[in-house]
């Protein structure tokens, strides 16, 4: 894939003074870009020209579709960039495009329109690509840990997706690293005062590094690739509440893929000894061209596992996410649950557990309300009087 760097060139001619060098703003283009109507109509051009774009492409790459659904219809819509993003049928048509044995190279005009599509300043276009994100790093690491490594076509077009989105978080840093502080348990809480004065003494916040900075990466090396990813999933967890509930699913079913093969060690939090959510794991699959991708086990190294354990927690304990997203999380952190057990990782045990742990009382409490509501029912039915029944009057002719 190549990349121009264009330079801007001023070629007026040389002022005599200074403040006649000065550029002065034109007040009508300051004017146009301070109205929010001409800012509205310029995102809306913006994105129905990258949708038509698109829609070039599917028809070139599959002359004969097999659904008569339409990508340029999105187009006409007042908001088509979010039209597009909430679309199932444009989600899985380019699912099926991305999941192409021949996709991922630099030539892949999908991987290119991804690429131009989130380097643009659109948020709401950048939120389609990051939509693609979990599926994109799926095949990305199941051909990267492939045994057939000699049959493996380039991947550079999906490295140029994911280094785009590393590049924006690495700029959106700063260079600087995340902290998170952690409260010093020995002064009182600013809740409550406490029974007996405590001495005052002064004491340093307890800061912890989270991230550390990130630096400029022009390729995906194979000893920086799990923090280039890990970094990725940072920028997907950054916008997950904007996200379909279908980009997040499949997060989760390709989470448990990546955990490996199923062991009993998953249940083993569960008190009750059983597991509700048998029925799940048969939904653990995508469609790639008749056959089932199911991805493949990869190693977790802590950089890469860490956004994704924080993806999975938004994505079991959110409130607006679907009884399937929850159910699909809950799998894959039992599943990351026992891998960690086995690889002996303390970080991933503890956050797992912790996961777990929260996953079954929030389940317990769903349960309790709903057996509460059903009892309370019940018991206004029977206190509710009901009316006598006439007899019934059978009319017999003589």
């Amino acid at each position: 894939m190549h990349f121009t760097i264009h330079h801007q060139s001023s070629n007026s001619p040389p002022s005599s003074s200074t403040s006649s060098s000065t550029p002065h703003p034109n007040p009508i283009t300051a004017a146009a870009d301070q109205d929010p109507v001409h800012s509205w109509w310029e995102s809306v051009s913006k994105a129905r020209s990258r949708i038509l774009t698109l829609s070039s492409i599917i028809s070139s790459s599959s002359p004969s579709p097999s659904t008569s659904f339409s990508i340029s219809s999105l187009a006409d819509s007042d908001r088509p960039a979010l039209s597009l993003l909430s679309s199932p049928d444009a989600y899985f048509l380019l699912s099926s495009l991305l999941s192409c044995p021949s996709s991922g190279s630099g030539s892949d005009p999908l991987c290119q329109w991804l690429y131009d599509t989130y380097i643009s300043s659109d948020s709401n276009l950048r939120l389609i690509v990051l939509s693609f994100l979990p599926l994109l790093s799926a095949i990305y690491l199941s051909r990267v840990h492939s045994n057939e490594t000699s049959s493996i076509p380039s991947l550079s077009g999906f490295e140029a997706v994911i280094l785009a989105i590393y590049s924006s978080e690495a700029k959106s840093r700063a260079g600087k690293p995340l902290l998170v502080q952690i409260p010093d348990l020995a002064q009182p809480s600013l809740y409550h005062s406490p029974r007996i004065p405590i001495m005052e003494h002064k004491s340093r916040p307890s800061v912890r590094v989270l991230s550390a900075p990130l630096e400029p990466h022009i390729a995906v090396k194979s000893i920086k690739r799990a923090s280039i990813l890990g970094t990725a999933f940072d920028a997907y967890h950054k916008h997950i509440s904007q996200l379909p509930s279908w980009s997040k699913l499949e997060f989760c079913k390709f989470a448990t893929a990546w955990a490996g093969q199923d062991c009993h060690c998953q249940n083993k939090l569960d008190f009750d000894g059983e597991n509700d959510l048998d029925e799940f794991l048969d939904k653990l699959s995508i469609e790639q061209n008749g056959e089932v991708f199911k991805g493949v086990r990869i190693p977790l190294p802590w950089e890469f596992l860490q956004p994704v354990l924080r993806i999975l927690g938004h994505c079991l304990l959110g409130p607006l996410n679907s009884q399937e997203v929850k159910d699909g999380a809950a799998v894959a952190v039992r599943r990351l649950y026992a891998r960690a057990s086995h690889d002996l990782v303390p970080q991933a045990i503890l956050g797992t557990r912790s996961l777990i742990h929260l996953d079954k009382r929030e389940r317990a409490t769903v349960k309790a309300n709903a057996n509460a509501a059903s009892l309370a029912n019940a018991s206004s039915n029977s206190n509710t009087p009901t009316k006598a029944k006439k007899p019934e009057i059978l009319l017999v002719s003589k």
